[in-house]
């Protein structure tokens, strides 16, 4: 099995960048974790993972952060 690539945002800079990280795996999964505690993983799959995508986008978790 070859090891995932790892993606983080570009809004993830300065002193404190945790934030999390997204991997393409297998069988067409998304994989994603926490980049400081990264032994932890979730995967799902692309259409789940687009429809979260396009929901916070659309704002639609906004009232989770403030």
């Amino acid at each position: 099995m070859s090891e995932r690539i790892w993606r983080k945002s570009s809004f993830s800079t300065g002193p404190q960048s945790e934030c999390v990280e997204v991997a393409a795996g297998p069988n067409g999964l998304v994989h994603f974790r926490e980049s400081d505690d990264p032994r932890i993983t979730v995967a799902t799959t692309r259409v789940i993972w687009a429809t979260f995508i396009a929901a916070a986008k659309a704002g639609g978790f906004d009232r989770l952060t403030g």
